[in-house]
């Protein structure tokens, strides 16, 4: 019975080292689809950015030099500031507030913006960088090529203890094919995303609104760095 009892303590203890090594080795996983998920991000943007330097470069020196200021600033928020997955929702209207700088030089008069913000949501935590591939999506299918331009309507709200964020356009919408609606890189690694940090918890719908445009929406559990820790605490 003792030596029975022994190799079966030895055998949990054995079982309990391996279930944690997996957990580990699926967190680093996660981990790791997350950041190849957020790094497609920003070569897509930069890339559009310095192209529309370039072209400002042969009509408007000081507008070019302004853009560049600015996308400097955004970088510098970006990738040299939070690296988590997760930021402050007013955080990360700050970054977005900046990418809209840069792109009110390019359009002008031509890119309307409202937002709708909810202060009870200020601080839930969100995905860093959910709003600009959104935004950028928007201007360039919905806005870009249209001579009048169009809006961009962005609204984020704390309701049932959810936090709701909300992006919708005037533009043409999505495409179908075969009845199904065509998905970009954005929406799709935006969808991804989600289902990475907030698994089954998470709600994530793109299609096209009543009236025309894009309306993309997600909702996902409010929670907040106090929430965390005094769940860790538990």
């Amino acid at each position: 019975m003792i030596i029975a009892v022994n190799q079966a303590t030895d055998y949990y203890r054995r079982y309990q080292s391996r279930e944690l090594q997996a957990s580990n080795l699926e967190a680093r996983l996660v981990r790791a689809q997350l950041d190849a998920l957020r790094m497609q991000l920003h070569p897509h943007f930069l890339f559009n950015t310095l192209n529309s330097v370039s072209v400002l470069m042969r009509r408007d020196i000081e507008a070019a030099d302004r853009m560049l200021l600015q996308l400097s600033s955004l970088l510098r928020v970006t990738l040299a500031g939070n690296a988590a997955h997760e930021i402050k929702l007013r955080q990360e209207l700050e970054i977005l507030e900046r990418y809209l700088e840069i792109e009110q030089n390019r359009f002008r008069d031509r890119l309307t913006v409202r937002m709708q913000i909810d202060p009870a949501a200020l601080d839930a935590l969100v995905p860093q960088l959910f709003f600009q591939p959104l935004v950028e999506n928007a201007i360039r299918h919905g806005i870009a090529d249209r001579e009048t331009g169009g809006l961009i309507a962005i609204r984020a709200e704390r309701q049932n203890g959810m936090v709701y964020l909300q992006v919708r356009d005037n533009g043409p919408g999505l495409g179908i094919s075969h009845g199904n609606l065509i998905e970009g890189v954005g929406l799709s690694n935006t969808r991804s995303r989600l289902d990475y940090l907030y698994g089954p918890a998470d709600r994530f719908e793109a299609g096209n609104a009543e009236g025309g445009g894009l309306v993309v929406t997600a909702a996902f559990p409010f929670h907040t760095e106090t929430t965390i820790e005094a769940e860790a605490q538990r």
